[in-house]
């Protein structure tokens, strides 16, 4: 089971939104990513996200990503990630859940569940599902439930192997996860900047960033 944050779609280009230059630094999150900046402005967050879809179709896959594929070769791999990115699909992982959402769905204002593929990078005022309401970023904003929070309980409570990346384990509810793990679950955290003083698990913590962290424990485990 792996668990994968910002840190690790980031040396792919992608900006994270914490660090000292990510995209909070620049934006409001209540202007843009609520269900409230939504009612009160659409159009300025269709032009963030928008803005965000086209840097991501300039952007793939990275070491990091490449790596977990190569560990299906002999384990069964699931990943939850924070990430609305498609990066970990596009490098060829099979099994990828969502928490937060996926930034080249759009979905339904008024009907949640028609979910649609967006082609390109544009969603404009007035592109409406097929009931006629007009379609939005298929995001968890702030203030939203994560409505795959509990399949991802579920597959963490059935992990042989947690591994972490790229995270700092402060978003809630994606850092409680690794609560849900097994007494005799190794868990392995991969990022050059988290510290854990967690005494109530042995958590490894290897302090690399993720192209060059999860290769090397992937070959690991492979060998």
């Amino acid at each position: 089971m792996v668990l994968t944050g910002a840190g690790i779609s980031a040396e792919s280009g992608i900006k994270t939104f914490r660090d000292d230059d990510g995209l909070w630094q620049n934006h409001h999150f209540e202007k843009l990513a609520t269900p409230e900046a939504w009612a009160s402005n659409p159009q300025l967050v269709l032009d963030f996200y928008n803005a965000r879809r086209k840097q991501l179709l300039e952007c793939e896959p990275n070491e990091a990503h490449k790596a977990l594929v190569k560990l299906e070769s002999q384990y069964e791999v699931h990943i939850i990630t924070q990430n609305v990115d498609d990066l970990h699909e596009r490098a060829g992982s099979k099994n990828v859940l969502h928490l937060h959402g996926e930034l080249r769905k759009v979905r339904s204002t008024k009907y949640p569940e028609l979910v649609y593929e967006l082609e390109g990078w544009e969603l404009k005022l007035g592109d409406k599902c097929e009931k006629g309401t007009q379609l939005r970023p298929h995001i968890v904003w702030f203030g939203e439930m994560v409505a795959t929070i509990e399949p991802a309980i579920q597959l963490v409570q059935k992990a042989d192997h947690l591994i972490v990346i790229g995270t700092s384990l402060m978003v809630y509810p994606a850092a409680g996860l690794i609560n849900f793990t097994q007494d005799n679950c190794p868990i392995t955290l991969i990022d050059p900047k988290t510290n854990t003083d967690d005494q109530l698990r042995k958590i490894r913590l290897i302090k690399e960033k993720a192209s060059t962290g999860v290769p090397k424990f992937v070959n690991e485990l492979l060998n």
